[in-house]
């Protein structure tokens, strides 16, 4: 699908003006404007426009970017606010943010793809000189527990340590590049618990996903990603975000900081595949209706792989909620997916549900305590949703 130069608002205020030079009937006009939005009408997109407000200005959001869709279908889509202030550039809905760790599940679906072609075993070893990255990072004898990680403790972040906390590795010693990062860390920070037994969030997991893709593919991981799970989505612009203001792509935003974050204080390139990417909402959505497909899309994955990588991992908490494989789980049945993201200068969240609906929101700022700015974008986009009941989502 391609990107569209013009939202669905200005689209609609484009219908206007032609219905009133043309005399259509304001009957006739609604049943066409409720055909190209999936059923909603100008009352309540006005609300959900409302509702975007409200959590922009509570979080003092420069511009916030919003799409959803419906059995594949895009029925909204909203991109407001400034995309650089300095400038006084406003958002477009073709703009990219970074996504955070959105990034998670386009690496776990990537790695999914590769089982399906009989590259990679959820238990294939990824450490030592029988693991998929042999002894490319350091050299035996390793610390207790490293080479006995798999391919699912770092999709699950079970590998038994690297916790994304204070101590996150992917934040410290930002000079050092991936090869050394890894290097360092296994020989470093020693784990703390076996494999499989312990629940702990883990970007530094993730970044070695993305070296596992790698040495399987032989390509960089970005372009592995592009040409094979993006691309069949019809996506052409995500990319891997720059470091620097000054180095960020064609129309992608800038990022402020709050309570003396520095966005671009972060070396983002090194995370590409546990936090690096950037792209539009509608990117996103696009992806999100890919994975498992939609009337009329076809699915990147089988529904028995989707199953497993959607299956919560045991050593997560009980609880309504769990996760799984690169994607946060329902754990009552819902059948919904997600995976927020949250880094100096972004906020974001995409979700796919159960009754075909799915959605992502992207915002250039995020404040302190992180978590309730993450708790708030994915209220205010449920707020959203359910503002149509015909979606019932």
């Amino acid at each position: 699908m391609p990107t569209r130069s013009l939202t669905r608002r200005s689209l609609l205020e484009s219908l206007l003006t032609f219905g009133a030079a043309t005399s259509i009937g304001v009957p006739a006009f609604e049943a066409r404007a409720q055909s190209q939005y999936g059923g909603s009408n100008g009352q309540q997109r006005g609300e959900m426009g409302r509702i975007a407000a409200a959590f922009r200005q509570q979080f003092s959001v420069p511009a916030s970017s919003v799409a959803i869709s419906r059995n594949g279908q895009f029925v909204y889509d909203q991109a407001v606010g400034m995309g650089d202030r300095q400038h006084l550039t406003q958002v477009q809905q073709s703009s990219l943010f970074r996504i955070a760790a959105l990034t998670m599940p386009i690496t776990s679906v990537t790695i999914f793809s590769l089982m399906e072609q009989g590259k990679l075993n959820l238990t294939d070893k990824v450490f030592g000189p029988s693991g998929i990255l042999g002894t490319k990072y350091g050299k035996p004898p390793y610390k207790q527990y490293v080479t006995d990680i798999t391919v699912d403790h770092l999709l699950t972040h079970t590998a038994g340590g690297w916790p994304g906390d204070s101590t996150d590795p992917m934040m410290h010693n930002l000079s050092w590049d991936q090869t050394k990062l890894i290097t360092e860390t296994i020989a470093n920070m020693p784990l703390t618990r076996s494999p499989g037994s312990y629940w702990a969030y883990s970007n530094f997991g993730y970044c070695v996903l993305g070296r596992v893709i790698e040495q399987v593919t032989g390509q960089p991981y970005s372009a592995y990603v592009q040409a094979n799970i993006l691309a069949p989505c019809g996506i052409s612009t995500m990319q891997i975000a720059a470091n620097k203001e000054s180095q960020r792509a064609s129309n992608e935003v800038v990022y402020f900081g709050q309570f003396s974050e520095e966005p671009y204080k972060i070396n983002i390139t090194r995370m590409d595949s546990d936090g690096g990417w950037i792209a539009s909402s509608t990117q996103l959505v696009q992806f999100l209706n890919h994975v498992a497909g939609a009337p009329g899309i076809p699915a990147l994955l089988k529904p028995a792989t989707i199953q497993t990588m959607t299956t919560p991992a045991a050593a997560y908490p009980q609880g309504t909620t769990r996760y799984a494989r690169g994607w946060m789980v329902s754990g009552n049945g819902a059948g919904n997916w997600w995976h927020n993201g949250s880094l100096p200068g972004t906020t974001t969240v995409m979700l796919r549900t159960a009754t075909g609906m799915c959605w992502a929101a992207l915002t250039n700022t995020r404040t302190q305590p992180s978590n309730e700015i993450d708790t708030a974008i994915s209220q205010m986009m449920w707020d959203m949703v359910r503002t149509v009941p015909a979606w019932g989502a």
